[in-house]
């Protein structure tokens, strides 16, 4: 029985929406203490300085909870820009948590930046453009979710030269395979015109160890053959005997549902990625639990909450369909069929 990704979701429950005061949030990942703790990790940056401010400003800050629906209490921040010249050192983004050997890690986007701005950031500047493609995907560790976080002082996946990744990395997400491997596939953007660069496509890096080294595979994967901007904001994990994939679909070549649908893909090596066969995940609403439906402008970078090998919540970055500019971006957790379980097959 194929996994049809859409009708695992479920209705949503009035408090398992997370926001702040001042501030814009977005990326929510969820991982659990060994005493039943839930902790939700997201990026924030100051709601004055507007949603593009995602790239110049963020940082990574938690909550915490009783349960991985929440709602969620604000606890702090765990990682910040590093400063200096640092690879990372004006921001941190796309924040995605994993659990191994007793140990959490979280993958993230750090990038560093010198250019000012008047008024909000904003793509119509150079100077915005300048951290974007200064983006690195990093790797920190801790021995509890609270922290302290260790991180490093270079990135776990660089550009490179020639390749389809030369400009930039972002997007991260892992999972470990049955192999005991630890596949981490990121977005990546490649040469052209500058400021923009050229196609945004993702690629996969593969480690015997969650720190690395990664060694990344040579050709990009979930490619759209008919435009460069292919996916973003991918989420991988392993299920039953394979991989799958949330990734937002820029053109909706692969859902066939419209411009910024999520589509699900599989793979049984982590490497070779395929459309599946109910290959539309979701779109830009969900339904709250009185049975109205929530239009968003966006409803993207999701990430899943998974216990005993079976995902519980989906986590997402969120923006109401009024709300253009997502000047009120916050994230959403919603509750996902215990029939999850069921949705493998032996192809």
């Amino acid at each position: 029985m194929s996994m049809n990704f859409n009708e695992l979701m479920m209705k949503v429950p009035k408090h398992s929406i997370f926001k702040m005061e001042g501030y814009l949030v977005w990326c929510g990942t969820i991982t659990k203490d060994d005493d039943g703790v839930y902790y939700l990790f997201f990026s924030r940056w100051p709601k004055e300085q507007g949603h593009y401010a995602w790239v110049t400003h963020s940082e990574v800050a938690y909550a915490v909870s009783d349960n991985p629906l929440g709602p969620f209490e604000y606890k702090g921040v765990v990682l910040s820009g590093s400063g200096g010249d640092n690879w990372d050192a004006t921001t941190i983004h796309n924040p995605t948590v994993i659990k191994v050997d007793g140990k959490y890690y979280m993958y993230y986007m750090g990038t560093k930046g010198k250019g000012t701005f008047e008024g909000k950031p904003s793509m119509n500047d150079l100077n915005w453009w300048e951290y974007r493609n200064n983006q690195r995907v990093g790797v920190a560790v801790a021995e509890h979710p609270a922290g302290p976080w260790t991180r490093f002082d270079k990135p776990c996946i660089d550009v490179t030269p020639g390749s389809f990744d030369q400009l930039a990395t972002n997007n991260p997400t892992a999972a470990q395979g049955s192999d005991g491997k630890i596949y981490l596939v990121y977005k990546a953007i490649g040469d052209g015109p500058k400021p923009r660069g050229g196609n945004v496509i993702c690629g996969v890096a593969i480690a015997d160890n969650p720190l690395g080294p990664f060694v990344k595979q040579p050709e990009p994967i979930m490619v759209n053959p008919e435009e460069g901007w292919s996916v973003e904001d991918p989420f991988i994990w392993y299920q039953g005997d394979r991989f799958y994939a949330l990734v937002k679909d820029f053109q909706g070549y692969f859902t066939k549902r419209g411009k910024h649908t999520v589509a699900l893909f599989e793979a049984k090596d982590g490497i070779n990625w395929v459309s599946s066969e109910y290959s539309f995940a979701f779109d830009k609403e969900f339904m709250w639990e009185d049975g109205t439906i929530q239009k968003l402008d966006a409803l993207e970078r999701p990430q899943l909450f998974i216990e005993d090998g079976i995902p519980k919540v989906l986590c997402c970055a969120a923006a109401i369909e009024e709300d253009k500019f997502r000047e009120n971006s916050f994230n959403v957790q919603i509750p996902l069929s215990k029939e999850v379980h069921r949705s493998t097959d032996n192809r």
